[in-house]
């Protein structure tokens, strides 16, 4: 199995891309700390999760826009788990208005979530694998970290942010022993998905040249596979993940 005793952490893994990733690392023999808010589903998930998988998955509440929240969760899954060895930086929200509409606080609620918690969890798992001399960092990013999107303004600011802070990260990470990539989704069949109409999922479905929507096991077994020993001499990179959807554009 390809992640037999590794230490995992995956912040959003109570739902979509984040689950599916949890139960991947479970399956492939890790251990996994499900990182998610504390009004999510994610203690739930972690005890189904637990009893299935012999004691190895285990819930911590965490707020990405809390450094301290973020700190406190590291430091428990480092005492529980004796280290940590990947992390998928997993969570964030959409965001979709007209430009000329969104508020300062709109704004930067996305940009908080998505690219500043990034680093916040990025930062915390660099402090503990810099100590180890070893681990992988896995950032999500998006198909809009690479090309724009009309009223996404917010989004694509901080996913584009997460892929170039992706790359530095690497570079200053690497002497120390340490992995850092990022995963860049297509559209995938997520909750995310589930206030578009019929009309608006059709028209994503058509985006990709494969003629469908991505799953989220499709981006946990990419995350899989940054985070193993497979990818040993993969670092600063974005994987796609997006049937398609970018191989057209330049």
């Amino acid at each position: 199995m390809r992640m037999q005793g590794k230490r995992v952490i995956v912040t959003g893994g109570a739902s979509g891309i984040g689950l599916a990733s949890v139960e991947r690392c479970l399956e492939e023999g890790a251990s996994v700390v499900i990182a998610d808010l504390e009004e999510s589903k994610g203690a739930h998930r972690a005890a189904e999760l637990d009893g299935k998988h012999a004691g190895r998955c285990l819930f911590k509440a965490c707020d990405v826009t809390d450094t301290a929240q973020v700190d406190r969760m590291f430091a428990e899954a480092v005492d529980e788990l004796g280290g940590v060895d990947a992390v998928f930086n997993n969570a964030g929200i959409g965001g979709i208005a007209p430009s000329d509409e969104v508020s300062d606080e709109e704004f930067l609620r996305i940009i908080d979530i998505n690219l500043s918690g990034v680093f916040r969890v990025a930062r915390a798992a660099l402090r503990v694998m810099y100590r180890q001399g070893s681990g992988s960092i896995v950032n999500c990013a998006s198909i809009l970290g690479v090309f724009g999107q009309s009223q996404t303004a917010a989004y694509t600011a901080a996913k584009g942010g997460v892929v170039n802070m992706t790359r530095s990260l690497a570079i200053e990470a690497a002497p120390k022993g340490v992995r850092v990539n990022a995963i860049g989704p297509g559209y995938i069949d997520t909750p995310l998905l589930e206030a578009l109409d019929d009309d608006m999922i059709q028209g994503l479905i058509g985006l990709h040249p494969l003629g469908r929507l991505g799953r989220p096991e499709e981006v946990a077994n990419g995350f899989l596979f940054l985070a193993s020993d497979e990818a040993s001499f993969v670092t600063g990179t974005t994987l796609m993940v997006d049937g398609g959807f970018t191989a057209g554009k330049s």
